[in-house]
């Protein structure tokens, strides 16, 4: 379960989630958006350009 911590958003996904492959964004224990990983669209909430931007950088690098 990768949990990462990047401009005060917390990304976390689980490993053998259910499909499509996501990532569920918080902010002070609030759920922000729960990101689709596949078609990159949110499935649930919005994303700020922020997030997106660091989505973009943890999925480049890996982390996601």
């Amino acid at each position: 379960m990768p949990k990462v911590r990047r401009g005060g958003y917390v990304f976390i996904a689980w490993t053998g989630d259910h499909s499509p492959r996501h990532v569920h964004v918080y902010r002070d224990g609030v759920q922000v958006v729960k990101w689709d990983l596949e078609s990159w669209q949110p499935m649930k909430g919005q994303a700020p350009a922020r997030v997106e931007k660091l989505l973009r950088e943890l999925v480049q690098k890996g982390t996601l």
